[in-house]
């Protein structure tokens, strides 16, 4: 059996930043990196670029802090939103700028990773790949990066069998990217920010465009212009400037050691001020986007509010403007319910029906790692997604604590001081009142384990990247990094990787492993752990709830929680004036991995650019 000191499942922007940081910083150890897919990439991998992809990103804001995308290098100019095959380009020039794309072994899907329950720990691995081949390699370490959009959510519809057109996930758009040019109809189904780019990509092609988005679901998702407020503000900057993070109840917030949270969120007076500030970003999207000018673009108004809504806030990167395409005769909107598919038809429950060549849907995705995890229960131990337990039953709260997420009196606990501190979350808006799970719905169905609509628990990771259980947290042997969703995926993954490794290594300041043989300790770890998950489904449910962490105007304070975990200064601006109104960049935290090196002593970077 192959044995390792490190393995770290996917090869997207996490994944690499995870292989890239412990490679550098742990040089002498053997690491591989496997990924199921043909490419490296993870959504921006080559089978996934469908026609007209472009990051929500501006260029300088998509980037590893110490790798620049230079517009020379990469053809991506200053103000443009960054294109599939550009981020593409990046990401394999950063594996081999590095060293680490050597290490890569694609095809190769890990189907179990057994822990071992011994003193040294580490993982078994039972590895397939294309050629169907089986093998298992034994690994010190484990580092999870498979993302939150790797595995598809596609139910069944009642006559697709019949369809004869085909039926394919939003992930697929780019095998069958064909249609664009064959279709003469096509019906997208949903409204995320997958569907809009299809929407876009199908009428700009000429292809007519009926969209169904779920009368009974959760609506259009908000997407904005790059600049907004009344002020014309870049979005990505707005969300990383400090004093404006201040406006978010962030349940971490004091980890930027400032104050003024307390009298923005526990006086009546600062609310009003926050409650100001959320209207004018939200009403100034709906003003900009003039949804009212047409009925078709009026039915794509979000349902929500802006200041419940996490990173499925999505930005408008068309060279077209798309509601234009909206308005015409290319895309027709309808908010309905899908019933079933005929021959070349797409039937709605009012007995409205489209003719189709195609059906696209965008129908979620399987948010829990596709890998069988052995021991059986160890999931419960990891912090991973898995079933309720009944609150008739609540564990006892001075009981060791073997699932963190179905311990209804830490429970119960963290609400009292999620609403204590921050009283507006009590103020929690309706997405519908029609509300129905998708495969509630008549006509779609599901046998699948793991859905959208499956009520699962949601992660509960120590500072939402490594499991808080004893038994774990003593081998040092496990961590998922990219279960997180935010604007700020680089600079996210580019710490998150930093700090992996020095766990690994027992070289973090503020170290959660301490707590294995000290009781209290490990006690308050796993609350804070509860705690900060648990926030989530207060504020963030249109995106968090139950699911996965997913932020927006927290990602500064996360960061900085990060770093002095890391037991580096998070304040980089030069000033005080500086670092309260000037927004944070990948550019800001450069040097990190310099700063960590100089105060543990550990070796040179490979690769560094900076």
């Amino acid at each position: 059996m192959e044995k390792l000191d490190c393995v770290v499942i996917g090869a997207g922007w996490y994944g690499l930043a995870a292989a890239k940081q412990f490679h550098s910083t742990q040089p002498n150890c053997s690491l591989a990196i496997l990924d199921s897919q043909s490419s490296l990439g993870g959504t921006w991998a080559d089978s996934r670029l469908y026609p007209g992809l472009k990051s929500n990103n501006l260029l300088g804001m998509y980037e590893y802090p110490d790798f620049p995308m230079s517009s020379h290098d990469f053809g991506v100019k200053i103000g443009e939103h960054i294109t599939g095959e550009a981020i593409n380009a990046y990401l394999k020039a950063y594996a081999a700028n590095f060293g680490i794309g050597d290490l890569i072994r694609l095809e190769s899907k890990v189907l179990v990773a057994e822990h071992q329950d011994t003193s040294e720990g580490g993982w078994i691995l039972t590895v397939a790949t294309s050629e169907r081949d089986e093998s298992q390699i034994y690994t010190r370490r484990l580092i999870i990066a498979t993302g939150l959009t790797s595995e598809a959510f596609l139910p069944h519809f009642e006559g697709q069998e019949t369809f004869g057109g085909r039926v394919f996930h939003g992930k697929d758009f780019q095998p069958n990217s064909d249609t664009l040019k064959t279709a003469k109809a096509v019906t997208v189904f949903g409204a995320t920010k997958f569907a809009w780019d299809a929407v876009y990509a199908y009428a700009t092609a000429g292809v007519k465009v009926n969209w169904v988005i779920r009368s009974t679901g959760h609506g259009p998702c908000w997407i904005a212009p790059t600049h907004v407020t009344p002020l014309k503000k870049w979005i990505e900057a707005l969300a990383n400037t400090r004093f404006l993070t201040w406006f978010s109840p962030c349940i971490w917030g004091d980890a930027d050691g400032y104050t003024i949270r307390n009298f923005y969120h526990g006086t009546v007076i600062g609310r009003s001020i926050v409650d100001m500030f959320w209207k004018v970003l939200g009403s100034d999207v709906l003003t900009l986007n003039n949804y009212d000018a047409h009925p078709d673009t009026a039915k794509l108004k979000p349902w929500t509010e802006a200041m419940f809504t996490g990173a499925s806030f999505s930005i408008l990167n068309y060279e077209q403007d798309i509601f234009k395409l909206v308005q015409s005769d290319k895309v027709d909107v309808c908010v309905g319910e899908i019933d079933h598919l005929s021959p070349g038809k797409v039937h709605l429950s009012d007995g409205t029906e489209f003719e189709s060549d195609a059906f696209l849907v965008n129908t979620g995705w399987k948010h829990v790692p596709a890998i069988r995890f052995l021991p059986e229960g160890i999931e419960k131990d990891l912090g991973i997604p898995h079933q309720w337990s009944d609150d008739s039953e609540p564990i006892d709260n001075d009981a060791p604590i073997e699932d963190l997420a179905n311990n209804h009196n830490l429970l119960r606990r963290a609400d009292q001081e999620i609403l204590g501190r921050f009283p507006r979350l009590k103020q929690q808006p309706v997405w519908n009142k029609a509300y129905v799970p998708l495969t509630d719905q008549k006509g779609i169905s599901s046998n699948d384990e793991v859905t959208p609509c499956k009520p699962l628990t949601p992660y509960m990771l120590y500072h939402l990247l490594v499991p808080p259980s004893a038994r774990l947290l003593r081998t040092r042997d496990v961590a998922f990094c990219g279960m997180i969703s935010n604007f700020s995926t680089a600079i996210t993954a580019h710490i998150s990787g930093l700090w992996i490794s020095a766990y690994f290594s027992g070289k973090l300041a503020v170290d959660p492993a301490a707590a294995v043989d000290d009781e209290a300790l490990l006690k308050s770890i796993q609350y804070q752990t509860l705690l900060y998950n648990r926030w989530g489904r207060w504020r963030y449910p249109t995106d968090w709830g139950n699911m996965n962490p997913n932020f927006i105007f927290d990602a500064v304070p996360y960061f900085d929680l990060l770093q002095r975990d890391l037991g580096l200064s998070p304040y980089r601006k030069g000033g005080w004036f500086a670092e309260m109104s000037d927004p944070y960049g990948p550019e800001d935290y450069r040097n990190l991995n310099k700063e960590w090196i100089a105060k543990y002593g550990a070796v040179k970077s490979v690769g560094d650019t900076a």
